[in-house]
Formats: structure tokens, C-alpha cells, sequence
């Protein structure tokens, strides 16, 4: 498996998480779990966007990581 192939497969279980954890928001009736599930579901968008940013740039400058 190629760099970029486990970068890509990284960003697929994120995004998998991040639903994951507006799924428990939803049906968690706790004020502070649901801004518990609120403050990951954020932190899980900066990893995801950070993320995102690693795949471009191992598609554009790096093409001997490409998948």
C-alpha cells in the first residue's frame, strides 16, 4: 500500500468517525455529552481537512506516492 493509498484510507475512517459522532450527538439527550460528541466531531474536521491538504499535496508534488 502506497503512501498516498494509507493517507486516503486514514481520511475514509475520519470521515466514518466523524459520522459516527454526530450519530451519538443526535441521540444522546446529556447537554454534555452531545457538546462532548460536538468538540470531537470539530477536532475530527481539522484532522480531516488537514488531511485532505496531506492528499492534494501528495498528488501534486509527490506523483511516486500517488495510488
Amino acid at each position: 500500500m502506497t503512501v498516498g493509498s494509507q493517507v486516503k484510507a486514514c481520511y475514509a475512517s475520519i470521515k466514518s468517525a466523524e459520522a459516527t459522532l454526530m450519530s451519538l450527538k443526535g441521540k444522546s439527550s446529556d447537554p454534555e455529552a452531545r457538546e462532548a460528541f460536538d468538540k470531537a466531531r470539530t477536532t475530527m474536521e481539522d484532522v480531516k481537512s488537514d488531511l485532505e491538504n496531506q492528499i492534494i499535496y501528495l498528488s501534486q508534488e509527490e506523483p511516486q506516492y500517488k495510488s
